[in-house]
């Protein structure tokens, strides 16, 4: 193999990869490259990928070969390949499809070839995954209880092993829509909704379609469940996205009133039923998590006939859900997300239990498409004003993170913030209600937080929406699914210690376009996150911004002190 020193990237023998993003063949090499390798970081000149176990095993799994994956990697390196690394891939990804679940007389079986018999024994003596198999059927099979077809997969993945389920779907109650001839199904819509569609079998799979915040994964999900053609349940984050795929459904699709509801206990289920995580895993008062009936919401979707189970914000997927979501694996099950990260490190149970990831499309790509805002992202550092400089220093670790995340001199920056955007539609966001309680009352503005009737939010969006209310201060239930395309600036001005899931969400409250898409109309909008200086919210605002500089994001750092100094002495407010 020549190799050519004018190619972009270098292959490092612990799987890194930098891609020059500078290189006039990096756009190719880009193209791929994503589908075997998981993006670390792409700041302005030089992109780092990884390649993981479970990269290769979600390329793998969508028919990429190893061999493909090798050669994309000769075809574009500047110097050869490290031996160590073409060994690895084609190891790993060859793990996938040894090891497979099927359907036989009413049950399960868990069945590797011959060859690997041993290696079965081997996983059977595994501590995690003893208890999930019944008695042993041959010398290279295994009896699974039904009721551990999703732990299975989770506890195998976890010893290295990915488990090929191919045992199949229950088909739903059949319930045929069509799509509203106005909706505009982008392309990238279509390509999703169809990869995940082909995914598994010719019926119809399971798996994850991962796209920006505001690009659209709700149509994404319609156009699955008019490829489907059955009964479907929707679970998501709360009644806020609730209430915003009822609309959406109705409005964009033939289904009426009577077709779609919120789940709610002793009403019968429609033909479209969405429901929120936290009512499937409400627990009975003093149950145990593993006692039967512990989970009643959960025991009555199970039972329902739905040919399809969309997982909306499937990063968010509680912890209780997977270990109750085997009733629910016979069923196609689509996971919508704008990134796979967790922050307890259990992106592989996503994997597992809902499916591989069938389609993505990078943020920078869909902004310079125009399908998303181009956002710009700005830190403001401040520093603790001196007596609160005291508390800090005294006071333990984790209250630190508070008394930082509330310095009162973040209130004149938001205000100095709004006065410098002008009539922009503004969002303010933060974590502490007390905080929040003194902006919304600087700038005479509603606050929403998780006591705020559902009602009363809806009447606020809706506001908002016609240009009536120019700004809302809101808590952490902000973070997710609010359906507000004209916002434009957005002012954070303390979050959850260092979540990346956190700051990506934020951030895609002002994504959508504010335009009906297409090149250089998606428009422009400004993510400010306001800092104190010298503490421990520093080092966490840089974590949290870790993801969205994988995604190409940078953030324009501003001196807050300067900021306020820069305001005229005219329109300072004076807080108490």
């Amino acid at each position: 193999m020549t190799f050519d020193p004018a190619n972009p990237l270098i292959v490092q023998a612990d799987r890194s990869v930098f891609l020059e993003a500078f290189n006039p063949r990096a756009e190719e090499a880009r193209r791929e490259l994503a589908p075997f390798a998981e993006l670390v970081s792409s700041p302005e000149h030089l992109h780092t990928y990884r390649v993981t176990p479970l990269s290769l095993w979600n390329a793998t799994a969508a028919g990429v070969t190893a061999e493909q994956m090798v050669a994309a990697l000769e075809r574009h390196a500047k110097f050869p390949v490290p031996q160590n690394v073409v060994q690895d891939i084609r190891e790993l990804s060859g793990r996938w499809g040894r090891l497979k679940l099927v359907a036989h007389d009413g049950g399960l079986l868990l069945v590797a070839e011959q060859a690997d018999a041993a290696l079965l024994s081997e996983l059977s003596k595994n501590k995690a995954v003893a208890p999930l198999l019944g008695d042993r059927m041959g010398e290279a099979v295994f009896a699974v209880p039904l009721v551990h077809r999703g732990v299975i997969k989770t506890a195998l993945l976890d010893a290295g092993w990915p488990l090929d389920d191919q045992a199949g779907y229950s088909d739903g109650l059949e319930y045929a829509f069509t799509l509203s001839p106005s909706l505009k199904v982008r392309e990238y819509q279509q390509q999703a909704a169809e990869a995940f569609y082909r995914g598994g079998s010719a019926e119809g799979g399971s798996g994850v379609v991962v796209l920006a915040p505001g690009s659209g994964k709700t149509v994404v999900g319609m156009v699955a469940m008019s490829l489907v053609g059955q009964r479907t349940l929707i679970l998501t984050t709360n009644r806020t996205s609730v209430a915003q795929w009822g609309r959406e459904l109705l409005a964009k699709t033939s289904l009426t009133p009577d077709d779609v509801s919120e789940y709610d206990k002793g009403r019968a289920f429609t033909p479209v039923t969405i429901c929120t995580y936290q009512m499937l895993t409400h627990r009975k008062r003093g149950s145990d998590r593993d006692e039967p009936g512990a989970y009643p919401h959960m025991g009555l979707i199970g039972a329902a006939e739905w040919g399809l189970i969309i997982y909306d914000e499937v990063h968010l997927l509680p912890a209780p859900v997977f270990r109750i979501t085997a009733e629910v694996q016979a069923r196609r099950r689509l996971g919508l997300t704008a990134t796979l990260v967790r922050e307890d490190g259990r992106e592989s149970d996503v994997f597992a239990l809902i499916g591989p990831k069938r389609y993505d499309r990078p943020w920078k790509t869909l902004e310079q498409e125009g399908f998303i805002a181009q956002a710009e992202c700005v830190e403001v550092r401040l520093p603790l004003p001196q007596q609160e400089r005291v508390s800090y220093a005294a006071a333990p670790d984790r209250e630190k993170h508070r008394i930082a995340a509330e310095n009162p001199d973040k209130r004149a920056v938001v205000s100095a913030v709004l006065r410098q955007h002008p009539g922009a539609p503004a969002l303010v966001i933060g974590q502490y209600l007390d905080q929040l309680s003194l902006i919304a009352s600087d700038q005479e503005a509603p606050l929403i937080t998780g006591k705020t009737p559902q009602v009363e939010r809806e009447r606020l969006f809706q506001a908002f929406r016609e240009r009536r209310l120019p700004l809302i201060v809101m808590s952490k239930v902000g973070n997710f699914a609010l359906d507000l395309p004209d916002a434009e600036l957005l002012i954070q001005v303390s979050g959850a210690f260092g979540s990346r899931q956190e700051e990506a969400q934020r951030l895609g409250r002002l994504l959508r376009p504010k335009a009906d898409g297409g090149p250089n109309s998606g428009g422009h909008a400004t993510f400010y996150s306001v800092v104190s200086r010298e503490t421990t919210e520093e080092d966490h605002a840089h974590h949290r911004q870790l993801f969205l500089a994988e995604q190409g994001y940078a953030y324009r750092i501003q001196d807050g002190a300067e900021l306020l100094e820069q305001d005229a002495p005219e329109h300072r407010k004076v807080e108490a």
